[in-house]
Parts: C-alpha cells; structure tokens; sequence
C-alpha cells in the first residue's frame, strides 16, 4: 500500500494479491488474446495501411510497460500490515492538514505510492514528494516547509493522521 523508499514498496497482503492477479492476467490471457488479435491484423495485409495492427501492436507496447511495472513493484514488495495509529505522518497513513496555519483550508489525503494506492477518492501523495518529505515523521500540531513547483516555499501544520482503512 505505501512506498517507503526507492528500493522498498510495503504493501497490504491484499494491495499485493490484487496487483499480482493483475500481472497474471496480463502475462497469461491477456497475452495470448493480443497476439491473436494482432495475427488476425497482419493476415489482413498491407501492414503499412492497417489501422487494426497498428493498434494492436501499440496496445501490446502500452501494456507490456504495464507489466514490466509491475513486476519490478512486486520484486522489491514487502508485505506487511498498515501502519499503527500512532499519530505519526508516515507512507500508509491519511493526513489532514492546514496550510499556512489556516484552518479552514485544509487537505486530506493518503501518503502513499499512486501505483498500489488504487483510491479514486482520496488524493495521494508520494512520500517521495517535496510535501511528502515535509511531513514524513511529524506528529499533530507539527508544522512543516516544503518547496512548491514555482520555488516558493508553503507551510502546512498536521491537523489529523489516522491509518488508511482501504
């Protein structure tokens, strides 16, 4: 679920399980039902004009990326359970805060890796990001710098950190 490092990927037992079923489709039928469709393109003909193969071959490129993502995530994956509800900002957690101390303009959002994330509800953020590197291991009421994309500087205060319930 939550990225911890360049090398290392923690992930639930389920975050796992579901991104490992997805491999394996893309490596077993999906596979095999690409490399009918392009077949079925190319015995059409002229490949230079065939608007079928040609999209079969760059849904092949699209999805065989897919799959080396995967499985490099997979390879460097630790299994392992959430995060305690410890207070403490760190990947895996969901995190409230306010910016420049104003409460009423706050974010909430899950720290974590948008790859093995997977929720269209909540925004992620990377730990790898410049607020993400802010926060991590910072408790409620901290506050904390980060460089925004324009080089100014924001300042956000931990308003709440619980663990993310999936």
């Amino acid at each position: 679920m939550t990225q911890t490092s360049e090398n290392v990927t923690w992930l639930t037992q389920s975050g796992y399980d579901q991104l490992k079923a997805e491999l394996d489709h893309l490596t077993g039928p999906w596979r095999i039902e690409i490399a009918q469709k392009i077949e079925a393109a190319r015995e059409e003909g002229d490949l230079k004009e065939n608007a079928g193969y040609h999209a079969a071959k760059e849904e092949q490129g699209k999805y065989e990326l897919r799959i080396r993502q995967l499985t490099q995530l997979l390879e460097r994956a630790k299994v392992g359970e959430a995060p305690a509800d410890s207070g403490v900002v760190a990947p895996g957690m969901v995190v409230t805060v306010a910016f420049d101390g104003d409460e009423d303009d706050l974010m909430k959002f899950l720290l974590a890796s948008r790859e093995v994330a997977g929720d269209d509800e909540m925004d992620i953020y990377s730990p790898q990001s410049p607020l993400g590197r802010a926060i991590d291991g910072k408790t409620i009421g901290d506050e904390a710098t980060y460089e925004l994309p324009n080089g100014k500087q924001a300042m956000v205060k931990i308003v709440e950190v619980k663990p993310y319930g999936g």
